[in-house]
């Protein structure tokens, strides 16, 4: 099945942010390597969106940790999937909920 592949306007900002800090703070490298782990996983995603485990608090939504740091949140039906965060694991885990209200 090949679904779509839609990233919130949330997700993207979030995104956008993390990938300048990487440049910022670290290198060009660091975030040309995170851009490219990012699509391995996306790729697994779009594939098989059921490998990752399903939240027990919220019924549908997903979470792929991405690095140590990173996890993604997303959710899937027959037709697209739909990126709707990229969530900083070293935040206060009830800041979570903030990009699902928006």
């Amino acid at each position: 099945m090949n679904r779509r592949l839609i990233i919130s306007p949330i997700a993207e900002k979030k995104l956008e942010a993390l990938l300048e800090y990487l440049v910022e703070e670290w290198s060009l490298k660091v975030k040309t390597n995170f851009i490219m782990h990012l699509d391995e996983y996306l790729q697994i995603i779009k594939k098989e969106p059921e490998s990752f485990p399903e939240s027990e608090k919220v019924k549908g939504l997903r979470r792929c940790v991405l690095t140590k740091q990173i996890s993604i949140y997303y959710e899937f039906n027959d037709e697209e999937i739909r990126i709707l965060t990229f969530f900083d694991t070293r935040q206060e885990p009830g800041k979570l909920a903030d990009d699902f209200k928006k």
